[in-house]
This record gives C-alpha cells, structure tokens and sequence, in this order.
C-alpha cells in the first residue's frame, strides 16, 4: 500500500510540475495590477508609467535553468522592438538581488532588471512557476501569461508582441 501511495503521489506531482512548467500561454483580460520596483538602473520603474507601450514582464530567478537559457533570446527580441514602443522589464524574485547581479554579470542583458524582494509583485501576478511572463498592452490591460520556458516560445513571444504592437496604433 505504501508503494502505491507512492507512485501516486509521484504521479501527480510529475503532472502538476509539467502543467506549471509547460502550460504555454494563455489568454488573460485584465486590468495589469500598478507597481513600483528598484531596478539596476538605479531608479524606481512604475508600470503605470510605461502606458502606451506594450510591456512584458518576466519573472525570474538566477537559479531557474529555463530563465537563464531564455535571457539572451528576451535581450534580443528587446533589441529589435524596443524602437517600435516595447518595454521588457526583468523581475527577479530572489529575497536578495545579490544572486540576481552576479547573474548578470555572466549573462548581460539591456533590458531594465527590477527586483521584487518582498515577492509583492509576483502575488499579484500568481507567480506559481518560473520563469512567468506576462504580456501588457498599450492601455495597461494584462492580455497574456506564458508560464514555463522551453525552447521555441521566444517565436510565440514575438507573434504576440508584434499582435499587440498592432493594436496600439
């Protein structure tokens, strides 16, 4: 009985990770909750103050393998729509941002890193897996949620970023 219990419990836990770390992107239609976050451009970042850019955020943490894989692909797809009216704003959601900085040194990014040290943000959001995306557009409505990385979703990050850069003209 007890290995049964076992396998069970096993069972379900391989599904529950696999639905949090593989669910892909689902739709939202929401209101995107404000926040105001340190970053390491040495200023505080207010969501609301992006309004009229789509935005996305990315929680993440240094020790995710998946958040460190996707950083460079999320840098480039920053590059190339950034002139157009993109904001990627990097959340780590690590108690210290000690972790987060010596990251970055290894893997530097141009977008802004913000760090929620309180983990305020991430409730807000339902952080439940990392990395977590969150898409944002133009009029501050929470549009998409991408939770998980594997490699290929940066191609649906840019179908939905080019979709919401549409929209806002």
């Amino acid at each position: 009985m007890l290995k049964r219990i076992s396998i069970q419990t096993f069972m379900l836990c391989a599904a529950f990770v696999s639905m949090t770390c593989f669910a892909g992107t689902q739709s939202l239609d929401k209101t995107a909750s404000d926040f105001t976050l340190p970053s390491n451009l040495g200023k505080n970042i207010r969501l609301n103050d992006l309004r009229g850019q789509v935005v996305m955020l990315n929680f993440w943490a240094s020790w995710c393998g998946p958040c460190r894989q996707e950083m460079p692909l999320l840098d480039a797809l920053y590059a190339r729509y950034n002139p157009a009216g993109f904001t990627l704003l990097g959340i780590n959601v690590e108690p210290d941002p000690k972790s987060a900085e010596k990251l970055l040194k290894d893997i530097p990014v141009s977008f802004p890193i913000l760090y929620d040290t309180t983990s305020k943000v991430s409730k807000a959001y339902g952080v439940d897996a990392m990395p977590t995306t969150v898409l944002v557009d133009c009029d501050g409505q929470a549009r998409y949620i991408h939770r998980g990385y594997k490699s290929g979703d940066e191609k649906q990050y840019k179908k939905l970023v080019k979709q919401l850069l549409k929209e806002c003209r």
